[in-house]
């Protein structure tokens, strides 16, 4: 569950993309007045045209050839590099007009490529998609450096800093000149030339790395699978489970009767249902081994030379670490305050952790009492299995009572109707053919406000396949502008749901439909975005604000309307009945010291990583060791290990930021209480106030004020621990209260 930002660290105001050839480019433009030989043009590479057809232009997903990236990125690279030196050399004295936003101008082709490009490695990464990944990683590393250490340029940025409040600047223009210019002098504007060079040189290398542990990654998520050969390997899974590994199977050219793919969408039902012990571990091997098999494709060795690279950057920065360099400009300022927050909440998750094994060590003596079979001890691969159990012995719900009521489509449907009741949201499928998808698995739809005039489109890429990275995330193909012309966002939801039988709909669990909305949830964040200028627009917010709106909405899928409505049974049409929704109420916290502990071992074991600056770490090491002393349960590992986090090594978005998770959530437990003390999740009032104070503004305010502005207060951490249903710590804690 993330936000997928493609190829960019957003150092400068407008997005500088990590791609590259590109050096070939610059050195060969600099040294002859002759075309590049690598330099496409609009005429010979569709890439680079402005988007055209419906909705002010749709990516020209039908028209891209693998081969034409290199070329484009490369020639709108350049293109780029020629605006910024024409804005850099402007003999008039610097302006927000002719400098600020003349930036924000600059880079559209780039823009535009890139983007096209991250949906190939992020949903179609085949081979020839990673080798033009590996190439261009390191330059367009490389390209982002050379504008963030554009002396001319950043005196002209400077310049206007320096004068953005004597000269007339609305509230808007001036976030957005801090904005740019405290990126610049963190990206390392002000060094001196040769630690630029030295910084830029770690930029490429690490760009390469980050490329290599995601390749890595699906390397190993494609590769290792468990083949299911004989009906007995099928016991204890429900019907619509067994069917989609069965046609996981087939989809796959797997000669089996199905195949536990090694991916979260496919692990985890498996880990839950199946009675076969044996094969709940194997599958649970495989899956919290990846990147770390001591193969070509292990990412222990990338990830010691990323954290180093790291630190030296962090220093060359003038930072004492990663973390405190990352944590600057977030709501949390520094990691202490981070740290402190997950440190507060740990001790309850693990007690709960403690109780809710007993349970289950309980009925599994039970169960080898009655069956005579020999006494197990809980282990990683029993925690989900045996939790179901415990589910139904104490709230006589069972998981498979549920599952038939949540079906794919329908809650899609319910996601559109609660967009349609809080913001006035509308959506309706485009015809197929109508707008080109980069697979035929995605679906589009046009979204228009309450008086249906266009907001945007959003795409839906729901299935798994071979060459997509795993989990779920939401992207934005364009952002909204206003300041040059209206240009509306497009957004997409991905997620990897194992196709059913032709004909049959697709079920999923109750933590699968709360991912839906969750992302979905970002998705909204994006298409209410009413503001001037892209780098201040939709989600581009801190990392620890940015999982707030998403956190959010997941609170709308048990409200009993969508249910009501949309959780119809499978086979009878009729809606989940009363005593079912109360279940389902009454164990909202169940499970809570599993889901926290799994998420928070990962979030401090990334935080204190980067805090070890500059120490030697070898991270299988140094994760055995830290957990130990956590006090991590022996029954659960960390959700992300650290040779597979993705969010903290395949790029600097979430590193020294997993935390973010939580820091959100106390936003969104808080905000949750405001529609609850008012008249309900539909308070109109309330979605309203949300709506202006936090979805539409994007980051054109702190974001600790615009939540002040939709709350009228700080929030604290009473209402998380009540959300989770964990005792209040008793020593006081400050995150996130008042902020700096």
């Amino acid at each position: 569950m993330e936000l997928l930002v493609p190829y960019s660290t957003r150092p400068c105001a407008k997005a500088l993309y990590h791609i590259p050839l590109l050096l070939l480019c610059l050195v060969f433009s600099m040294t002859t007045s002759a075309h590049c030989p690598c330099k496409a043009t609009p005429e010979d590479n569709l890439l680079l045209r402005p988007w055209s057809g419906p909705f002010g232009g749709v990516p020209p997903f039908d028209k891209v050839q693998i081969g034409d990236f290199k070329s484009a990125l490369s020639a709108a690279m350049e293109d780029q590099l020629a605006e910024i030196a024409t804005i850099a050399k402007n003999p008039a004295p610097a302006t927000f007009e002719n400098t600020i936003l003349a930036m924000e101008r600059a880079g559209r082709s780039l823009d535009r490529v890139s983007r096209v490009f991250g949906v190939y490695t992020s949903t179609l990464n085949s081979t020839d998609v990673q080798a033009v990944e590996a190439t261009m990683a390191p330059l367009l590393a490389a390209h982002e450096d050379m504008i963030v250490q554009n002396s001319a340029l950043f005196a002209r940025i400077k310049s206007v800093y320096a004068t953005r409040d004597s000269t007339q600047l609305n509230t808007e223009q001036q976030r957005l000149v801090w904005l740019v210019y405290t990126n610049f002098v963190r990206a390392g504007a002000q060094l001196l030339p040769t630690q630029k060079e030295r910084l830029s040189t770690i930029n490429q290398e690490l760009a390469t790395h980050y490329t290599t542990f995601s390749q890595n990654l699906l390397s190993d998520e494609n590769d290792h699978w468990l083949e299911l050969k004989t009906e007995a390997d099928f016991v204890g899974l429900p019907v619509s489970v067994a069917n989609g590994f069965k046609a996981a199977a087939t989809a796959r050219g797997i000669k089996a009767l199905g195949a536990v793919l090694n991916t979260r969408s496919s692990v985890e039902p498996f880990l839950e249902y199946s009675t076969r012990r044996d094969l709940r571990e194997a599958v649970w091997r495989t899956f919290v081994n990846r990147g770390d098999n001591g193969d070509a494709r292990d990412n222990n060795a990338l990830v010691q030379q990323i954290l180093k690279l790291r630190a030296e950057r962090a220093k060359l920065l003038g930072y004492p670490t990663h973390a405190h360099w990352r944590l600057e400009n977030a709501m949390a300022k520094t990691p202490e305050r981070a740290v402190e927050l997950m440190e507060a909440v740990w001790p309850a998750a693990v007690a709960r952790v403690r109780e809710e094994v007993a349970d289950m060590q309980a009925i599994a003596d039970s169960d080898s009492a009655k069956e005579g079979g020999q006494k197990l001890t809980i282990e990683p691969w029993d925690y989900r299995f045996y939790a179901e159990k415990v589910r139904k012995e104490k709230y006589d719900l069972d998981a498979n009572e549920v599952k038939p009521y949540l079906q794919l489509e329908k809650l899609r449907d319910g996601m559109f109707w609660v967009a349609g009741q809080l913001y006035g949201f509308h959506f309706q499928e485009v015809p197929k053919g109508q707008v080109p998808v980069a697979h035929p698995d995605i679906r589009v739809f046009e979204v228009t406000d309450d008086k249906r005039q266009h907001v945007g489109l959003w795409y839906f890429d729901p299935y798994a396949r071979k060459d997509k990275r795993s989990g779920a995330w939401m992207n934005a193909y364009r952002d909204q502008e206003n300041f040059d012309s209206v240009v509306h966002t497009i957004v997409s939801n991905n997620s990897n749901f194992s196709k059913a039988k032709a004909g049959d709909p697709i079920l999923v669990s109750w933590e699968d439909a709360t991912t839906l909305f969750h992302e979905f949830g970002h998705a909204l964040h994006g298409l209410s975005s009413n503001v001037h200028y892209p780098s201040l627009s939709g989600t581009a917010v801190s990392r620890d604000y940015v999982e707030f709106p998403s956190q959010l909405l997941e609170h709308w899928l048990s409200t009993p309307e969508v249910l009501n409505r949309y959780a119809l049974h499978v086979k009878t049409g009729k809606p989940m009945p009363v005593e079912l929704v109360d279940k389902i109420r009454r164990a909202a916290t169940f499970n809570q010291g599993f889901i926290t502990v799994e998420y928070l071992s990962s979030a401090l074991i990334d935080m204190k990583l980067h805090l070890a600056g500059d120490a030697f770490i070898d991270p299988k090491q140094f994760e055995k060791e830290t957990l130990q002393a956590l006090g991590m349960p022996r029954e659960i590992v960390m959700r992300h290990r650290t040779a597979q986090f993705q969010h903290a090594f395949a790029g600097d978005g979430y590193s020294a930021g997993y935390y973010s998770y939580l820091w959100s959530d106390t936003l969104s437990a808080d905000a949750w209480e405001a529609f609850t003390e008012a008249n309900g999740p539909y308070d109109l009032t309330v979605s309203a106030r949300l709506k202006t104070e936090v979805l539409s503004i994007g980051n054109t305010k702190d974001p600790a004020d615009a939540y002040r502005a939709f709350r009228g207060h700080d929030p604290g951490i009473a209402a998380l621990m009540r959300k989770r249903g964990f005792p209040l710590p008793k020593a006081p804690v400050g995150a996130p209260e008042t902020q700096p």
